[in-house]
Parts: structure tokens; C-alpha cells; sequence
């Protein structure tokens, strides 16, 4: 399998389901703005959201997603079967109790995570009611999650890609058709969370079945298989709720600011998302079950090759994202969310947090890309280690910014926290001689520091009426949008090509 196709295949799935999103911030940005009760509502979907994270797609997939691969490649079918049969049995029950958990405790829960809610009875109340519906979200997701990890393992990127669609579907069709039948319209987002969670998981069982790989309940604890991903899993764990606790920390913070600081953070984050999950997260998907491969063969060539070939893909990608998301702050955040309840106030503030948010884009990206060079070692404790000391440092850089800038200040120590982890883990990964960066490095940075020059005068020139973006209507701001990002692809890959980069340099097999 190309890698490179397989990257724009997981991508454009990943792409259509981004943009379904942010027809779904749209839609809650128009009917619900960004007030006391959308807060409430965004911090009640990101508790669920913060443990599918940890246990799914953070601590359990990297725990699992190596051994699998090794198993796929070494013991068998029989042997992988029974694997998944174990872990997915052993999910299963942990879901289900932290799950029943989360739904007892909901008001405990939303007093932890957003204190400063406390002193508002009913957007307290509200929070708590949010929270019941979306919490079983983490048992279906994260099952999700499991089944994402084994098509991956057997290169069925698609699916996993396009499964966050209904997820999207179900919150806007919830929007439209549940809100208007409901005394507190804000239910209906609880609602599309917990359906959107079902047809995710029920999407995938087929294609589980089709690779004769859909998970059987069977308990056995001793399966030396699941004892070695439970046993990666405890540091892998510290590992991720290292981010997880900064995200929270940082919404603990805002949760003291002006009414909407929540809201406009996350707005914010939605825009940073469709770079990361586009590019990190697939690139991610797509390297480590080869990377795996690399390692159990002990081909340490291809493997540092490999990650060189990832990096300089997530540079060629992201720096340009970056460069977009802060000059363009303006008009994609008016074209996205400036309609309705959402008005020019946040469209400002939002920006201030995307221009904050945009400075650490690289760093996001290239943490997806360098933290799975150590997992697919099984070696869990280094990254542990980096992001619990870029932890201590978001939060002290969380300190000193959060009062000259608010909001925008969590968001510039959550990109400079990814730019430092990214740092370190290179430098790890440098020092051990994993990673050996291949010739030609410096002639691709010169020629892609011209390419983002040209881009960064067209974007300037394109789109600075700001008049323009405040007042005309949303189809005119779309169309103009549309032509800002056919200029930019064309200046940018234009100058790329002139420069003499060709899409064939960057082809490369899967293991």
C-alpha cells in the first residue's frame, strides 16, 4: 500500500467529516451563540471527549494498536483473534462501570471541572442534565476506538476516517429536529451525542466481521496478550491525562473568565482541529502499524527513514495551515460562526485565541508524528516522562498569560506546551539514534521557507478588508473564501513545484 495515498484517503474522509462539523458549530454558533449555555454544554461533551482521549484513543490505543501488529505479524490469525476477543471483553465491563460512574456522580463531576459554574444555580443544573445524556458517549466511542485500532492494524484507513461523520450528522440532525420539541432546546446536543456515538459503533461492526476480526465476549485476564497491553497501558495512561489535565486545567481557568471564554476557546480549537485531525492524526493512523513492522523485523534504516518521511510530509502541510489560520483569522471565523447569536464581539475573541492556538499548529502535528516512533517500540515511559514536565510548564506559562490575555492566553500555553513536547521528543529520538535525519534537509527547508512567503503576501493581500467580512452576507463571504484558499493551493504548491518538488519524491509503501 502507498502511503502517501493512503494519507489523502484517510485525509478526504477526515476532510468530509470536518467540514460536517463545523456545519455543526455553524448551526450551534447561529441558534445557541456562545453564552451560559453553551459553556455548560461544551464542558459537559468534553469530560466524555477527555476520557475517550485517555482511555481510547490515547493510553488504549497506543497500548494496543503496537501488540496487535506484532501479534498480526507474528502469531497469527487464531492468536490476534483471541486478542481482540480478550481486550474488547475487558473494555467492555471497565466502560460500563465508569460509565454508570459518570452518570451518579454527574453533579461532583461538573463542580470539579468547572467551579466557577457554582456560582450560577442554573447553568449548574443545566451542565449536570448535559453531562447525564452525552457520559455513555465514552463506553460507545471508545469501543469505536477499539475497532478503529484494529482496521487500521489491517489497513482499512477509510473506515475509521469516515465513521466521526455521524457523529456530525447526528448532532445537526438533532439540532433541527429535536431542539424546537424540547423546554431546554441545549438537550438536543446531549441527544445528538449519545446517538452519534451508537451509529458510530454500529457502522463499523460489519466491516469487523468482513475481516473475520468482530470481537466475541470472552473473559480471560490471563491472556498474556491483554496482560501486556494492561501492563503498557499504566504509564501510557500518566501519559496522556498529562494533556488531558492541562485541557482541564485550562477550562478550569476559564470557567473564571467572562461569560463565553469557554466558548470562544473551543470555537477556536474547532478551527485548529481540522489541521491536526487532518494531517496528525492520519499520519499518525497510517505510520504506526509500519513502524511496528520496522521494529519487530529490526530494520532500523527504514524505520528512521519512515519517521524522516513523516516529518518532512507533517512540515510541507502544517506550516502552511499555520500560516492560514493567523492570517486568515478573520475571514474564516466570519464565515464559519458570524451569523445569528454569534456576533462581532466573539468573532474577535475567537480570533485572539486562533492566533494563539496557531503559533503551536506545527507542534500539535508533530507530536501525532513522533510520540507513535516510541510506541511502536513499546516504549512508553520516555514520552511520559516529556509530557508531564511540558505539563508543569503549561501551567506555569498559564500563570503569567492568562492576565494580560485571558482566554487567548490558555490557548498561547496550550501551542508553545506542544512546540516544547514536539521538541523534546525529538530530541530523544536524535540522541537514542532512532531517528537519523536523511540528506537534503536544509535545501527543503530553504525552498519551503520561500513557498510560505509567497503564500503569506497572497493570503495579506486577499484578505485584510475587514469591513468586508463584517458586513457582507454569508454566501459573499464564502465565495471569497473560496477564492483566498484556491489562491493560496496554487501560490503555495505552485511555488513548490517551481522550486522543483514533485508528488513522486514523497511516495512511500506501507511495510
Amino acid at each position: 500500500m502507498n502511503l502517501l495515498r493512503a494519507l489523502a484517503t484517510t485525509s478526504s474522509m477526515t476532510l468530509l467529516s470536518r467540514i460536517l462539523g463545523y456545519v455543526r458549530d455553524a448551526m450551534i454558533a447561529h441558534t445557541f451563540g456562545a453564552g451560559g449555555l453553551t459553556d455548560a454544554f461544551f464542558v459537559a461533551f468534553r469530560l466524555p471527549n477527555l476520557l475517550r482521549r485517555l482511555f481510547a484513543e490515547g493510553a488504549f490505543s497506543q497500548a494496543f494498536v503496537p501488540i496487535l501488529a506484532e501479534y498480526k505479524t507474528r502469531a497469527g490469525h487464531d492468536a490476534t483473534r483471541n486478542l481482540v476477543d480478550h481486550t474488547a471483553t475487558a473494555l467492555c465491563v471497565a466502560l460500563f462501570i465508569t460509565t454508570l460512574l459518570g452518570v451518579i456522580f454527574a453533579p461532583q463531576v461538573i463542580w470539579i471541572s468547572a467551579p466557577g459554574f457554582s456560582s450560577d444555580s442554573y447553568k449548574f443544573s443545566i451542565a449536570v442534565q448535559l453531562l447525564q445524556v452525552t457520559f455513555p458517549y465514552i463506553l460507545f466511542i471508545s469501543l469505536v476506538s477499539l475497532a478503529a485500532g484494529v482496521l487500521n492494524t489491517y489497513h482499512q484507513f477509510w473506515v475509521p476516517a469516515f465513521t466521526p461523520v455521524l457523529l456530525n450528522l447526528s448532532f445537526i440532525a438533532c439540532a433541527l429536529l429535536l431542539a424546537p420539541w424540547l423546554d431546554t432546546p441545549i438537550m438536543a446536543l446531549a441527544w445528538g451525542a449519545f446517538l452519534g456515538g451508537v451509529l458510530q459503533l454500529l457502522f463499523q461492526l460489519p466491516f469487523l466481521k468482513r475481516i473475520n476480526m468482530l470481537p466475541r465476549l470472552r473473559w480471560d485476564l490471563s491472556d498474556p496478550g491483554l496482560r501486556r497491553i494492561l501492563g503498557l497501558m499504566g504509564p501510557a495512561v500518566v501519559g496522556v491525562s498529562v494533556g488531558q489535565v492541562s485541557l482541564l486545567i485550562s477550562t478550569m481557568f476559564a470557567s473564571y473568565l467572562p461569560s463565553g471564554s469557554v466558548s470562544w476557546l473551543f470555537y477556536a480549537d474547532r478551527l485548529m482541529e481540522f489541521p491536526t485531525g487532518l494531517l496528525g492524526a492520519a499520519l499518525g493512523t497510517i505510520l504506526l502499524p509500519s513502524l511496528v513492522k520496522h521494529h519487530t523485523d529490526g530494520d532500523q534504516e527504514r524505520y528512521s527513514s519512515l519517521l524522516d518521511w513523516g516529518l518532512r510530509v507533517t512540515l510541507l502541510l502544517t506550516l502552511p495551515a499555520a500560516v492560514g489560520l493567523a492570517v486568515c483569522a478573520v475571514p474564516l471565523i466570519s464565515t464559519l460562526f458570524l451569523r445569528g447569536a454569534f456576533g462581532a464581539h466573539d468573532l474577535w475573541q475567537v480570533r485572539e485565541a486562533l492566533l494563539a492556538y496557531s503559533l503551536g499548529l506545527t507542534g500539535l502535528i508533530a507530536v501525532k508524528i513522533l510520540a507513535p516512533a516510541y510506541y511502536a517500540r513499546q516504549d512508553m515511559r520516555t514520552p511520559v516522562r516529556i509530557a508531564i514536565f511540558t505539563l508543569v510548564i503549561c501551567q506555569v506559562m498559564n500563570a503569567f498569560l492568562i492576565g494580560p490575555f485571558a482566554h487567548a492566553g490558555l490557548a498561547l500555553s496550550t501551542g508553545l506546551g506542544a512546540c516544547i513536547n514536539a521538541g523534546l521528543l525529538l530530541r530523544g529520538l536524535l540522541h537514542r539514534k532512532i531517528y537519523s535525519p536523511q540528506a537534503g534537509w536544509g535545501i527543503f527547508i530553504l525552498k519551503l521557507t520561500i513557498s510560505l512567503c509567497v503564500l503569506s503576501s497572497v493570503l495579506w493581500w486577499l484578505s485584510q478588508d475587514i469591513n468586508f467580512w463584517l458586513n457582507a452576507s454569508s454566501w459573499q463571504r464564502v465565495l471569497r473564501m473560496i477564492l483566498i484558499m484556491v489562491a493560496a493551493s496554487v501560490s503555495y504548491f505552485g511555488t513548490l513545484a517551481l522550486l522543483g518538488f514533485r508528488l513522486k519524491d514523497f511516495n512511500r509503501r506501507a511495510a
